[in-house]
């Protein structure tokens, strides 16, 4: 079997991150859940960063760093789209259903495992473009099992909806730490191409 190019790779992660994107919104908007919007607009800017990716690793070294820092950027865009979510469920505060919201955090942890351990090889190649890559599946696979433990703490022991807008806003700042690491790598990059 022939070797896995980086390019491959990112067309596949791409792929996943788009067919859950349509199925993690779904779920989130038919029960009103912050976390799982939250996760599944990190699952539309996932696919858009690996496409970016795919489009720049043919690039000099200082585009591709340039590229870098608008990750970083659009790595922030999740973020400002779960702190208005979250507000609005702040000001109503239902609680998700448990069920649907834990198997949504599971398939989503599948789908994002999987990304990770394809991307774990080329964490180190490419500079800061596969690093967000890498960094944003393995975020997602964190942010995943909160998912999953707010769903099984808002069925079994509080059933309000502050498990899942507190694991939304964390995914929140998550992604806010993440698109610093980048834009640091990225910054690192482009005075060394400069």
């Amino acid at each position: 079997m022939a070797d896995i190019t980086l390019r491959d790779v990112v067309k596949r992660v791409a792929l996943l991150n788009l067919g859950y994107f349509g199925v993690e919104f779904a779920v989130a908007l038919s029960i009103g859940s912050v976390s799982l919007f939250a996760d599944s607009v990190d699952f539309l800017e996932d696919t858009s960063v690996n496409l970016l990716i795919l489009m720049a690793l043919g690039w000099s070294a200082i585009n591709r760093a340039r590229v870098g820092m608008a990750l970083a950027a659009i790595l922030l865009i999740p973020g400002l789209a779960t702190v208005w979510t979250g507000w609005q469920k702040f000001m109503t505060p239902i609680a998700p259903e448990p069920l649907p919201l834990s198997l949504a955090g599971l398939g989503a942890l599948a789908i994002n495992l999987s990304c990770a351990m394809m991307l774990v090889r080329f964490r180190e190649h490419g500079g800061s473009l596969t690093r967000a890559a890498f960094l944003s599946a393995r975020n997602d696979a964190f942010a995943n099992i909160a998912i999953i433990a707010a769903g099984l703490v808002t069925a079994f022991l509080w059933n309000t909806a502050w498990p899942d807008l507190i694991v939304g806003i964390a995914i929140a700042a998550m992604n806010a730490d993440a698109a610093r690491e980048v834009w640091i790598a990225a910054r690192g990059e482009h005075g060394a191409a400069a």
